[in-house]
């Protein structure tokens, strides 16, 4: 693993795994959370979901791992995917699909009974919701009608989407594209490509536009210190064939997150402008800073091992 990376992810998964209480929704450091108290531990099992189909699964997310098969057989965890409407049937379609093996999943079963079979129809829905529901569907096992991926492809954020030129009224300070438009472009790449599992079905001209967008915007991300969105764009980087630390924007985005990152491991918050104030309370910090850093480790994870052949 290169120097960088290999800091930033023994940094990360050690304050991750030293402050595995916050992830539990039902232990005393549990705080409300904007998306449920679910979120963050959905969160987790995908970083242990991922990082379990390494070559060489880090021994620093072991507590981690048994905080997920824990909850995952609680039955009030489920019942937590109720507090947030909105999401409900996405949490609950993630929970199952992001089951850990050899758990009994009685609980997860009697979750998949639950979900409205209209959520896995395409009606209703963008080209972005569609490919997020078929990944998690496809990766759940459960029975869907949202179109191949062939046929969604050309409406993906990835494709469709174009960065904003001079002027353009889109978007601030420069930025090719909103963050909302940015976070589905590489969100579009993690469940295309399996967060680094398979090849996204891009043919050569969109493989093209999509590493041109993903270029502008990593640059743009790492000139306003915008942490999380670098780490995520690094990782399209890789999910769509570059090596990242070969690229001038992949290497400047690694350090920035290089120079973000606390001693105690953690990067503390989703940007400079968003930094978490050090002497907040532990609750208050985890929440500014937990998903950022959970996502650096992915990214370094990830970045750093071998393409499955």
């Amino acid at each position: 693993m290169p120097a960088p990376l290999e800091r930033l992810c023994a940094g990360a998964l050690g304050w991750l795994g030293g402050n595995l209480d916050h992830f539990d929704p039902f232990s005393a450091s549990a705080r409300p959370a904007t998306h449920g108290r679910a979120k963050a531990a959905l969160e987790l099992a995908l970083l242990c979901h991922c990082a379990a189909r390494l070559a060489d699964p880090p021994e620093a997310l072991g507590g981690a791992g048994a905080l997920v098969r824990k909850l995952w057989q609680d039955p009030d965890l489920p019942r937590l995917f109720a507090d947030v409407p909105a999401y409900t049937s996405t949490y609950r379609l993630v929970y199952a699909a992001l089951a850990p093996d050899a758990i009994d999943d009685t609980q997860v079963r009697a979750t998949l009974a639950r979900l409205d079979p209209g959520f896995l129809a395409p009606r209703g829905k963008s080209p972005y919701q569609r490919i997020e529901i078929r990944h998690y569907a496809d990766k759940a096992g459960v029975r869907h009608s949202i179109e191949p991926y062939a046929e969604l492809l050309p409406h993906s954020p990835l494709v469709a989407f174009r960065a904003a030129g001079p002027g353009d009224a889109r978007a601030q300070d420069g930025a090719p594209l909103t963050a909302p438009q940015a976070y589905a472009v590489t969100h579009t790449a993690f469940y295309l490509g399996d967060f680094g599992r398979a090849a996204p079905r891009l043919d050569p001209d969109a493989l093209a536009h999509a590493g041109d967008l993903v270029d502008r915007l990593l640059r743009h991300s790492v000139g306003h210190e915008q942490w999380d969105l670098a780490a995520e764009l690094v990782l399209t980087q890789f999910i769509l064939g570059s090596e990242p630390l070969e690229t001038p924007s992949g290497t400047a985005a690694v350090e920035c997150l290089v120079r973000a990152q606390r001693p105690d491991g953690a990067i503390p918050g989703r940007s400079a402008a968003l930094t978490a104030d050090p002497s907040a309370p532990d609750g208050e910090f985890f929440a500014k800073a937990y998903h950022t850093t959970l996502v650096t480790a992915l990214m370094a994870l990830i970045v750093s091992s071998p393409r499955p052949s």
